[in-house]
């Protein structure tokens, strides 16, 4: 944890980002008196440990994950556009044909 004054954080932010970006946590002073804190966005640890390509995602600023979490019943069920198994059998018949 580094600690800087509202000066030095104005005129090196971009370099306090990356330390940011790379998991450092800042702690920004005035006058001695700790006013601020910048640290990585806070996400969902039990999802970003279930998918850790989505935590590098997430880390790397590519995607941001909701604010809320997801409401089952927001959206209706779709129904399946085609009977179960049908990507299946066209996978086959495409491999077949390139063999």
């Amino acid at each position: 944890m580094k600690e800087v004054g509202i000066r030095e954080l104005k005129n090196r932010l971009s370099e306090y980002v990356r330390q940011v970006r790379e998991g450092e946590v800042v702690m920004v002073t005035d006058r001695g008196e700790v006013v601020a804190e910048l640290r990585p966005p806070a996400a969902s640890t039990e999802l970003l440990q279930s998918y850790p390509g989505l935590a590098d995602l997430v880390r790397r600023g590519v995607v941001r994950l909701p604010a809320e979490p997801h409401r089952p019943g927001l959206y209706p069920r779709q129904r399946p556009v085609a009977p179960a198994g049908t990507a299946a059998r066209l996978l086959d018949e495409e491999r077949e044909e390139r063999r």
